[in-house]
């Protein structure tokens, strides 16, 4: 798959799917609908390591679309 969505686009998924999005995850999930492709920068932060604190935090969030999302997530912060 050459064709990435927008980290915003997925982030949008993340809060449909994900109820009570754990609070070590929130701040992480906040900047990465402020954000479009894995290059980006979030203030000094740069999307990648937002991508892989995420990551890191969302290991309570279950299901089917957690998962495809988490993988989606992995690929791109290759």
């Amino acid at each position: 798959m050459n064709h990435t969505r927008p980290l915003r686009a997925i982030a949008a998924d993340i809060r449909a799917d994900w109820k009570k999005v754990y609070f070590g995850a929130e701040p992480y999930l906040a900047a990465m609908e402020q954000l479009n492709k894995i290059t980006d920068n979030y203030g000094a932060d740069s999307a990648r390591s937002i991508v892989a604190y995420f990551l890191v935090n969302a290991t309570t969030w279950k299901g089917a679309t957690a998962r495809q999302v988490k993988a989606e997530l992995k690929a791109m912060a290759k």
